[in-house]
């Protein structure tokens, strides 16, 4: 008979799930034992998500086998996940932010007394969970008002309120400071010292390196196989997701840079008003931007780009002064900006992929003045589609149903379209899978060899190191100082980017 300590907490066996057109899941197995943190690991459209909703009773497999504790269960709703101790936090928070904190962490199974609802209960148990992630808010805080970092901690303290036994993450990290990203790993470790397990999401990684027993990789809704604790390694994860050795990962070539393109001066943005900004980008140049959270990176893109106002000094694009009083200005100079939030500020995803590469050239494109140039539209749109390797199955694909990578393609794509002189990219590849990575990088490096300046923020160092022929370090609104490529190097980079001097 087998020993219940090496019996599996939660296992898996041949999981099979189909949508229209699409096969997701074929024969997938998973083992996730007591006390372990196990990382699903995978590109986009690998089966990921799928597989995590069927474990959380959102959807039901078509066939294959769930055992906890050895025996078999059918896990057909949330409530049932929840009765065996099943909980996944989603990437999207589903807190209501209209709610106290104790009010969401027991939304839905309040605690009654004499018919009504036993407040004094919640506020009891939410401040006993709430320590066990150590979070010191009081359970009447509107949940709201928290920081995102806070509100993950949240999320993890209403798990533990249901006796979860394994908590499913899915990019946990995606919205969080390095601070908050640093407390949450500490939280997990804590929990897994419990015996509580945990099943991690991420297409960081390093975190996955860092934190992970063992790593399960899919690959086209299949197991491409496990790795265990010594054989973690970014190398093994990548040739494993994709199939293939990435021995060029970052494939730099080296170019003559050609006239500034961009020269900034005493640019002072709303976000750190005392600071001066001064930089330069040549044509043929990627220029990285590094620093911490809260460096005030983003808002510089943004002032360059219009979104917000600048306070003060010049902006000359190819050696003519420019004035930003809007977005259209900078569009009109030949700026492009590849925001952040792809999602909330780069598409409208419930338009066709055809209807967001054109938003930005409707202006351009309209015939007699006023109306849309519907065969310029699908020109543009096809050529983008086929230069980026966009995978859709056409043009009038809604984007929300395009994966991260492909949604990100798009966003370029609509620059792309009006031919840019300066592309500024606000973290490009934040939440999309290693392959588009690839693909993100290689596209930048064609950009740069057709003369395109290039200025790029990112907040991994691997990407900084990997892409930039120069990089700007921020720290609290100032540059702090500029490394060449063989200066670069991640000491030098933190040195800088915590406001220390960089010695050469």
């Amino acid at each position: 008979m087998t020993d219940a300590a090496e019996t599996p907490l939660l296992s898996v066996h041949r999981i099979c799930k189909s949508f229209p057109g699409v096969r997701a899941l074929h024969e997938v197995d998973l083992t996730l034992n007591r006390g372990e943190v196990l990382a699903v690991i995978g590109e986009n459209g690998a089966g990921k998500s799928t597989l995590m909703k069927i474990l959380a009773g959102v959807q039901l497999p078509d066939t294959g086998e769930t055992r906890i504790d050895g025996r078999p269960v059918v896990i057909d709703s949330v409530h049932t996940a929840l009765d065996h101790g099943i909980a996944l936090i989603h990437q999207e928070l589903n807190l209501s932010g209209n709610l106290d904190v104790g009010a969401n962490i027991f939304l839905g199974r309040e605690p009654r007394r004499f018919g009504l609802i036993d407040k004094q209960k919640i506020r009891e148990e939410s401040k006993r969970v709430l320590s066990l992630v150590g979070l010191d808010v009081s359970p009447d805080m509107l949940a709201g008002s928290l920081s995102i970092g806070r509100q993950q901690l949240v999320e993890i303290a209403k798990a533990l309120s249901v006796d979860a036994r394994v908590i499913i993450m899915d990019e946990p990290t995606s919205s969080l400071s390095s601070g908050e990203s640093q407390r949450l790993f500490e939280v997990i470790r804590d929990l897994r010292e419990r015996g509580v397990s945990i099943i991690y999401i991420s297409h960081r990684l390093g975190e996955v390196k860092e934190l992970a027993n063992r790593v399960c990789v899919l690959r086209d809704g299949e197991n491409a196989g496990d790795l265990s604790s010594h054989e973690i390694t970014h190398a093994a994860m990548v040739q494993m997701m994709v199939g293939r050795d990435i021995s060029q990962f970052y494939a730099r070539q080296s170019h003559e840079p050609g006239e500034r393109l961009l020269e900034v001066q005493g640019l002072r943005t709303s976000a750190h008003p005392e600071r001066e900004l001064s930089f330069s980008v040549r044509a043929g140049e990627i220029v990285g931007v590094a620093g911490l959270v809260g460096a005030g990176r983003t808002e510089m893109l943004r002032a360059l780009f219009g979104v917000d106002p600048i306070l003060g000094g010049t902006v000359k694009v190819a050696g003519r002064p420019i004035s930003l009083n809007s977005s259209r200005d900078a569009i009109n100079a030949g700026l492009a900006l590849v925001p952040e939030d792809r999602k909330g500020e780069g598409l409208v995803i419930e338009m066709p992929v055809r209807s967001n590469v054109s938003l930005a050239s409707l202006r351009r494109n309209r015939r007699l003045g006023i109306f849309r140039n519907a065969v310029a539209e699908r020109t543009d749109t096809k050529l983008m589609i086929d230069q980026l390797k966009i995978k859709t199955p056409s043009a009038e694909q809604t984007v929300r149903f395009l994966s991260g990578g492909n949604q990100q393609k798009v966003v370029i794509g609509k620059w792309l379209s009006m031919s840019p002189r300066v592309l500024l990219l606000d973290e490009p590849t934040r939440g999309i899978d290693i392959g588009a990575k690839q693909e993100i990088y290689s596209l930048m490096e064609t950009l740069a060899a057709q003369g395109v300046a290039v200025l790029f923020v990112s907040s991994e160092m691997e990407e900084i190191l990997g892409m930039s022929d120069r990089t700007l370090v921020m720290h609290e609104g100032r540059m702090t100082g500029e490394l060449t490529r063989d200066q670069l190097s991640e000491e030098a980079v933190m040195q800088l980017a915590t406001g220390g001097a960089h010695t050469a």
